[in-house]
């Protein structure tokens, strides 16, 4: 993220700055949405609706607290290296239109926004985890007390001014860490504490529809491009554009990665893993973009594809349900992102540091793990801690029951598909001729 370099302060508004932020905030606020396709293609046709009403929630929530505290927390003055606070921030009845951000040509307003849409994905991140088995009303109260307590804390460590991890040096472009990492370690705390779905490792639970996955993973990977480049604020030195390329680079290099390993491991390359592979290349390279030249670019990708790959059978192994692969895929690859920064930081991006790799030595390596297994740690154990609170209050899940029968109609009264005009095999084989409805009944039977 932009805001970990020092620049000469700028005192002129420039409009393709303002522009292109405005267009990059739409970009990563389309990403949310994209997210609620990709994950609601890949649960049973009984869950769907719940799957994206868990994405689109987080757009309502954090966008009222991110107004009222969260844009201090995480960006006001700092205290202590751990968190923000500026009463001017709060509501922001303190900032001005024509208020530019410190040392940006953008206005406050802006940078605000923007990173507003990165406060909203990530809740909406977790939710993959959970599916299935998790009342739409704890699900929002989660949202809103994760939000506060985990969210913009770490934010403010990774990209505040005076944050512990920016002041330490750790490389975080756009979010490994405080995206990613934070929304894996929160998956995996709250389902060792809720517990698997019925019928887990038992019955199939297959994506009822890949057409959306694949409509949810090419939404992703057009907004990511907002995502990733614009966390650079339109600054004109060129590092935007080569996280942009490294974006596309690292992406395809994962998808490879993880279909040739799907192909060599189980038969066949599927559309799911394509799907899963380009995700996971987009988590990778998102710290690492602005770090990193295109052939390293191609590295982070490629072992992130394949690790990845390998990590989503690891909740069969040890018996945690992560239902949507959030902790294979986010937990895994931002990681992975952030780590190899030590090893393939060319010097020539954001930063004069190199990593291992291109001449220098281990320091860089040392700070990523600082700021990385900090983050793991804090976001697991507060994430266990919460959902914890709200499983002994109100409850986390819904009934086994609603569970089985259905989530979709539990919690939100409707149905994603309705077939009950739609001519089927039923209506045509009640009006057929007596004697094609009887050989459609003794075939059937049979």
């Amino acid at each position: 993220m932009a805001p970990a370099i020092t620049l000469a302060a700028e005192t002129e508004l420039s409009a393709a700055n303002t522009g292109f932020m405005l267009i990059c905030s739409a970009l990563v606020m389309l990403m949310t949405p994209g997210l609620a396709f990709f994950y609601g293609g890949m649960v049973r046709v009984k869950s769907t609706l719940n799957m994206l009403m868990m994405s689109f929630i987080s757009l309502g929530i954090v966008t009222i607290l991110w107004v009222l505290y969260g844009f201090s927390l995480a960006f006001g003055t700092d205290s202590g290296s751990i968190i923000g606070w500026s009463s001017d921030y709060v509501g922001f009845t303190g900032i001005g239109t024509a208020d530019l951000w410190s040392g940006y040509t953008i206005p406050v307003y802006v940078f605000a926004v923007f990173q507003l849409m990165f406060a909203i994905i990530t809740p909406a991140l977790i939710s993959g985890a959970l599916a299935d088995r998790v009342k739409f009303t704890a699900w929002a109260l989660f949202v809103a007390l994760w939000a506060t307590v985990v969210y913009f804390p770490v934010a403010h460590w990774v990209w505040g001014t005076g944050g512990w991890a920016f002041e330490l040096g750790v490389i975080d472009f756009a979010g490994g860490t405080a995206v990613h990492i934070n929304a894996g370690a929160a998956a995996l705390g709250v389902i060792l504490v809720i517990g698997k779905r019925v019928g887990f490792k038992k019955d199939p639970m297959r994506p009822h529809s890949l057409p959306l996955v694949m409509l949810g993973a090419g939404l992703l990977w057009f907004g990511w491009f907002g995502f990733n480049a614009g966390s650079w604020l339109g600054n004109d030195d060129g590092v935007g554009a080569l996280m942009f390329v490294n974006t596309q680079i690292a992406t395809a290099a994962a998808m490879l990665a993880w279909l040739v390993y799907e192909k060599l491991r189980h038969g066949a390359f599927t559309t799911l893993g394509a799907a899963s592979g380009a995700v996971a290349g987009l988590v990778a390279i998102t710290p690492a973009g602005g770090a990193v030249d295109p052939l390293g670019a191609i590295a982070v990708g490629a072992i992130a594809g394949l690790l990845c790959a390998m990590a989503v059978g690891l909740k069969y192994k040890f018996g945690y349900d992560d239902s949507l692969d959030v902790v294979g895929v986010h937990l895994v690859g931002g990681v992975l992102g952030s780590l190899l920064i030590g090893f393939f930081a060319s010097g020539k991006g954001q930063s004069e540091v190199e990593g291992l790799f291109y001449g220098g030595g281990l320091e860089q390596f040392w700070k990523q793990c600082a700021g990385v297994f900090a983050v793991l740690a804090y976001s697991l154990v507060a994430s266990a801690i919460l959902a914890f609170l709200i499983d002994k209050t109100i409850g986390m899940r819904v009934s086994e029951d609603d569970e089985v029968a259905g989530i979709d109609q539990a919690e939100h009264a409707e149905t994603a598909y309705d077939f009950s005009g739609a001519g089927g095999g039923a209506s045509r084989t009640a009006s057929a001729p007596a004697p094609v409805a009887e050989a459609a009944s003794k075939k059937v039977d049979a």
